[in-house]
């Protein structure tokens, strides 16, 4: 029993060192100066280059808002998918509620607690949801098809992501690893536990933000929350790279633990939501940084800037993000509970 304790305490002292380090890594890039004051201990010069950092050059913002926003009529919303048809799937309440493109209502599927990730199968029009340690299935009609077993007693699923050959793979914030399962939710094997003899680094999730996706060459890229990158796999599990870095420039991830969402382009580009200071972001399948969406003028107007120097003062609040068929970029909006429409500008 004391050998155990001694085991827990330095586990506890080397996630605290994570965090602290990663704090550290943060204020030595922001801070001009510190207060000594409880709170945020930032100074009024900080403030102004947070400020600052809501402004991105025009140039570099390749979308505009279009179209009528979606309002989702739900009071609580927390994540978007979109199926083969084009058709919205938004998750909130106690609900998964699916919008035509139109924007009309044409089904409430009631689910049994809050569903924090969706995803639809292109092939099969099979809903996953992630509710609370586990993942349900359903039928495009709504009916319950499958409850597949929670993967550990620490499980938080977060995302859920179908490859074009039918694997489910499951992002757990809890547990801290993407389970991958067959069609009938059968564990395959696990990717992401720390293995230095593998080259694995381990994920580091300060906060209930974990998101997986994978692209058409069926590698699953995942957020890296802690170390502010995506990191490549091989459906195996063996580490390929990764792309991202720490920098409140426009090009990097800034914050204790971004990006929250990302999602894919039909030609596989990535789009990236950071939470905090609100951007969304498209790059590369390679990580080259193209453009902006929307930064925070045009997602959250007259808010003050805002940067989450520690996982406690970001636990909720991202936005999530889907692209259509014709790459059209759908934002929900977790603020005002509505769906946002953005489309390429025209040159």
């Amino acid at each position: 029993m004391k050998q155990q304790s001694g085991i827990q305490r330095v586990e506890l002292l080397v996630g605290t060192v994570i965090v602290a380090a990663t704090g550290v890594v943060i204020f030595s890039m922001l801070m001009h100066d510190a207060t000594g004051r409880k709170g945020s201990g930032l100074s009024g010069d900080f403030a102004y280059d947070v400020e600052k950092l809501t402004k991105i050059d025009p140039a570099m913002i390749l979308y505009e808002e279009s179209g009528t926003q979606i309002e989702t009529a739900l009071q609580s919303t927390r994540a978007i998918a979109i199926d083969a048809r084009d058709y919205l799937y938004v998750a909130g309440d106690k609900a998964i509620r699916v919008f035509d493109t139109s924007g009309a209502v044409r089904r409430t599927i009631d689910v049994p607690g809050a569903v924090e990730c969706l995803a639809v199968s292109a092939a099969t029009g099979l809903i996953y949801a992630g509710i609370g340690d586990h993942v349900e299935v359903y039928d495009g009609g709504g009916k319950l098809v499958a409850i597949w077993p929670s993967p550990g007693a620490s499980a938080v699923v977060t995302s859920i992501a179908v490859s074009k050959g039918g694997d489910v793979f499951v992002a757990d914030a809890g547990g801290r690893i993407v389970i991958r399962y067959d069609a009938e939710g059968r564990e395959i094997n696990r990717i992401g536990k720390k293995d230095l003899d593998r080259n694995v680094p381990g994920f580091v999730v300060p906060s209930p933000h974990f998101d997986v996706v994978v692209p058409r060459d069926g590698m699953p890229r995942v957020v890296n929350p802690g170390r502010l990158r995506i990191e490549t796999y091989t459906v195996e599990g063996d580490y390929e790279f990764a792309w991202g870095e720490p920098s409140v420039d426009i090009e990097g991830f800034c914050g204790c633990c971004n990006p929250v969402n990302i999602a894919l382009l039909p030609n596989d580009d990535v789009i990236t939501c950071e939470k905090g200071l609100n951007r969304i972001k498209v790059y590369d399948h390679t990580g080259k940084f193209k453009g902006v969406v929307a930064g925070p003028e045009q997602l959250t107007p007259g808010s003050p800037a805002k940067i989450c120097v520690r996982p406690e003062q970001c636990q909720s609040g991202g936005f999530d993000v889907a692209a259509d068929s014709a790459g059209r970029i759908y934002v929900l909006d977790t603020a005002a509970n509505v769906i946002r429409k953005f489309t390429l500008k025209e040159l």
